[in-house]
């Protein structure tokens, strides 16, 4: 890079529409519709999860941050039927309602692919490495406060709109310090290959029997968030 050229930077609102990014990818490949966001995105002062289902994962590593997922019945159960039924399962087996156990392991896994693509273009696009909690997706009937358990210097938070293939909508939260990647040197990031990503998870899940959701850790999970 010579001297007059700027540098490239890569910032928080670089973060996100990676994220939502990942987000459409793996959502339009499982459910085979077009999973789009609206091309704005609000800043927000906190993030929460909120009816009828949601779901949160920790990041930590190069950054720390939170990112909140929150979809309305309507929106989780297409997501739900979608995919199923596009992995070959008859229409009268599936769950009819979105606050079946059945409902909310797929919906914990189809957020699993997209962190574990969003995770893998962090390393290959920011030349850095993070962590992440196994996604936890919750059937909620009220609003739950989350926050980073970690201290950041300037937090910022952001909300984007998602549109299912129906014209149903859910939300994506994102909460990290502010940060900024500058591009020291040039280095070729080579994408990875999201068929892949589908078929590990699709193995993954065929091979461990479902388990039905253990109430009492759930319970004890919900009285640590203050329910």
């Amino acid at each position: 890079m010579s001297q007059q050229e700027s540098p490239v930077v890569y910032g928080t609102e670089d973060i996100l529409r990676s994220l939502c990014n990942s987000m459409t990818k793996v959502l339009t490949m499982a459910t085979q519709s077009q999973i789009h966001y609206s091309g704005m995105v609000q800043r927000i002062t906190k993030t929460c999860l909120k009816p009828d289902i949601g779901c949160f994962v920790l990041f930590d590593g190069g950054f720390s941050g939170l990112v909140v997922t929150n979809f309305s019945a309507a929106a989780a159960m297409e997501l739900y039927e979608s995919y199923m039924l596009n992995m070959g399962m008859a229409k009268e087996e599936l769950a009819s309602s979105h606050t079946s156990d059945e409902v909310a392991n797929v919906m914990g896994e189809l957020m699993n692919q997209m962190v574990g693509d969003f995770t893998g273009k962090v390393a290959r696009e920011l030349q850095t490495h993070i962590t992440q909690n196994q996604p936890k997706m919750l059937a909620l009937t009220k609003q739950v406060m989350l926050s980073v358990d970690t201290n950041l210097d300037k937090p910022q938070a952001r909300r984007v709109t998602f549109f299912t293939g129906r014209n149903n909508i859910f939300y994506l939260e994102l909460a990290i310090d502010q940060t900024e990647f500058i591009k020291l040197n040039d280095f070729e990031s080579e994408e990875a290959d999201p068929d892949t990503l589908i078929e590990q998870a699709n193995a993954a899940r065929e091979s461990a029997a479902p388990q039905a959701a253990d109430t009492s850790d759930q319970d004890a999970f919900l009285k640590s968030l203050g329910m």
